[in-house]
Parts: C-alpha cells; sequence; structure tokens
C-alpha cells in the first residue's frame, strides 16, 4: 500500500503545545476551517484524539467527515467506556455517514491514574486482554448475518444484531504501544500499529516485535504508524532558532498547573511509551538525521512528543529514513497545529511523495 500521512484535529484555535487539548472550549468554525485544511492539503488520515476531559471524539469525528470530501478520520477510542455492541453501531454508523473512510484507533490506556477518571479500575494488562475482546467482538458483529451472542472474560451478551454494517465489510483498526502486551494484542489483532518516534534502531526493533507476533498468528503484518512533531524553517539553522523557541513554550507550559489540571498525572509516567522516550532522551538529544527529544522531555513525555527539526528536506529525508525500515503511515502535527499543518502540506508532503514516486518510477530500492 502506498505511503500516507496523517495529522490530528483540534478543537480549539487556542490550543498548542503539551496544553493542546487543555482549552476545554470548542471553536466550531476552527474545526472545519482545520479539517478542510488537511483535506485540501493533501493528508489522508486525521486523528481524532481522545482524552477524558476533552470534546467526544465520535461527535468530532462526525463533525470532520461531514466538512470534508476525502480525508478519513482515525476515531480514537478507548474500550470499557461503550459498550462493545453500541460501539460496533456506533462505528459502522459513523462509517456510513463517511462513506467509509472512517478507521478506529483502540486506545487500551497506559496511565491508571487517568482510567480511574472514568471509573476503569483494571490494571494495564486486563486492559489489554479487554481490548483484544472488544475488538473481536466489533469484527464479529459488523461480519454477522444474524444474531451474536459472547461470553468472556470482560464482556457478556445474547441474541446481538445491528441492521448497520460498515461500507466495506469491516473498519480498519489501529493498536498502539510499546509493551509486549501492546506488541501482542497488535500484531494479533491489528490492521495498523501506531509507534511513538523513536531512533531508527529502537523503531526497528519494535517493528520486528510487532510483526513477529503476527507471523506467529498467521497474519498479515500491520502497517506501521510512526508520529513525530516536526519543527521546519527554510533551513536547518533557522529550524533549530525555531525549535529552541518552542521549547521556551512547551517548558512555560508545564509550568502552568492551571492551564493542564484536568491532564496531568503526577510522577514518572506508568506507560512504556513515554518511559521509552524519556531514556532515549537521557542518551541523548539528538539521534539519527534530525529527531529531537528535548520536547519529551519538557513534556514528560505525554504523548507523541518527539520533534525531527530541520529544512523541509532534512524533516523529508528523515520520514524516508522511517519509511525504509517499514514504516507507512507517517503521523506528523506541530506544536502551532494548523499552521504548522498548512506549511507541512505546502513543503514536506511534495517532497516525500516526489522521492517515492521516483523510486517507482525507477524500479530503486530504498
Amino acid at each position: 500500500m502506498p505511503v500516507e500521512f496523517i495529522s490530528a484535529v483540534h478543537t480549539d484555535s487556542g490550543a498548542s503545545g503539551p496544553a493542546a487539548a487543555s482549552r476545554i472550549g470548542f471553536d466550531r468554525d476552527h474545526l472545519r476551517r482545520y479539517a478542510r485544511a488537511l483535506d485540501d492539503g493533501g493528508f489522508d488520515h486525521t486523528l481524532v484524539a481522545y482524552h477524558s476531559a476533552s470534546p467526544d471524539a465520535f461527535q468530532v469525528a462526525q463533525f470532520v467527515a461531514t466538512h470534508t470530501e476525502r480525508i478519513r478520520p482515525i476515531l480514537a477510542h478507548r474500550p470499557g467506556v461503550v459498550f462493545p455492541t453500541h460501539a460496533s453501531r456506533a462505528l459502522a454508523t459513523l462509517d456510513r455517514i463517511s462513506d467509509g473512510r472512517l478507521s478506529v484507533h483502540i486506545i487500551s490506556g497506559g496511565s491508571d491514574e487517568e482510567q480511574r477518571r472514568e471509573g476503569d479500575y483494571l490494571n494495564k494488562a486486563e486492559r489489554y486482554e479487554r481490548s483484544d475482546e472488544y475488538i473481536q467482538i466489533l469484527r464479529k458483529v459488523w461480519q454477522s448475518d444474524g444474531p451474536v451472542s459472547h461470553e468472556g472474560r470482560h464482556f457478556r451478551f445474547e441474541g446481538y444484531y445491528s441492521d448497520v454494517k460498515p461500507v466495506n465489510g469491516l473498519i480498519p483498526i489501529s493498536v498502539g504501544g510499546s509493551s509486549p502486551d501492546a506488541y501482542r494484542v497488535g500484531g494479533q489483532q491489528g490492521d495498523i500499529f501506531g509507534l511513538w518516534g523513536e531512533p531508527l534502531k529502537e523503531t526497528g526493533e519494535q517493528i520486528a516485535a510487532v510483526n513477529a507476533v503476527a507471523d506467529a498468528a498467521g497474519r498479515p503484518h500491520p502497517r506501521i504508524w510512526v508520529s513525530f512533531r516536526p519543527i521546519i524553517a527554510p533551513t536547518d539553522e533557522l529550524a533549530w532558532e525555531k525549535a529552541h523557541r518552542t521549547l521556551g513554550v512547551l517548558k512555560d507550559q508545564a509550568r502552568n498547573t492551571e492551564l493542564l489540571r484536568h491532564y496531568r498525572t503526577t510522577g514518572r509516567p506508568a506507560n512504556v511509551g513515554s518511559q521509552r522516550l524519556l531514556d532515549i532522551a537521557e542518551r541523548g538529544e539528538v539521534h539519527d538525521r534530525c529527531l529531537w527529544t528535548a520536547p519529551a522531555v519538557a513534556t514528560n513525555a505525554a504523548g507523541a512528543s518527539t520533534a525531527l527539526v530541520g529544512s523541509p528536506e532534512t524533516v523529508a529525508q528523515a520520514l524516508l529514513d522511517y519509511v525504509d525500515i517499514g514504516c507507512d503511515l507517517l503521523s506528523i502535527r506541530g506544536y502551532d497545529p494548523l499552521n504548522d499543518a498548512v506549511d507541512y502540506a505546502r513543503h514536506v508532503l511534495p517532497l516525500v511523495r516526489q522521492e517515492l514516486a521516483h523510486r517507482a518510477a525507477t524500479g530503486q530500492a530504498a
């Protein structure tokens, strides 16, 4: 399949940096403008993120779908909040609204503290086990021609049937994470597997771990989705100057306890992905061509937080380095979300696509 680009919509025009989701307002005009900019700019997908304090992701994804023509929403969805029978029907309905453009990203949950805000008291291993069962139920309902019953460890129901089915029979399912539990569920169940931006060596090791699980299960390898926060400027030197200005803003926001009160968790992050980013940062601030770890330190690795810093040419080459090791879904979103998305669409996406087209036309190997 072709290499594709992912962004992430924001619902508030004032949102940026680690507090990007913490401005709890909903600016309808900004969201419409943002979604259309991604659509017009040539992005293929956009993540609709999930957090217990943020606007409802289902409704945001529907808004994006109805105000765009081609971009595919990736709906982040947390099992345990909605029963899987209802979720199967709601997701199929949303897929119909979007004319088959929907994907769903299953979030098992990396923080006990955050999970308990919505009444979820399972431990991490149990949450991944629940996600595995949840995905199986979704697919069973979508593919069934008659009533479905299920009795598992986390869910039980009898005689469920939904009249609404996804446009293409199934909805692509993404799983993410950096723990053995994540690799297991992703390799056994995922159509897509999501990673945060680590150095090439570590990223390759994670891809191999997921693929080994898929091989053991007799499944195709999931498509690999890798996420970065690029910082670009006309030259590498100007990009690094911009990067350090951005870092100052991130540090100021991280000190603003009022701004982050609903989104902050205490102490060292509980999820393995964040721990890995912080450990990588301890080993060096810059890795490979231009992977910068300082934003992960400033934000306590709250989500995808490593940057690619440089000119559009440098960042495009860095993204191609990840394509060469097996990543074919490239998530790029900035700390100035809308303006950065416009800049990426103008200056980065064309360079990556031109190089890939050249390779295809000449038969050139990576």
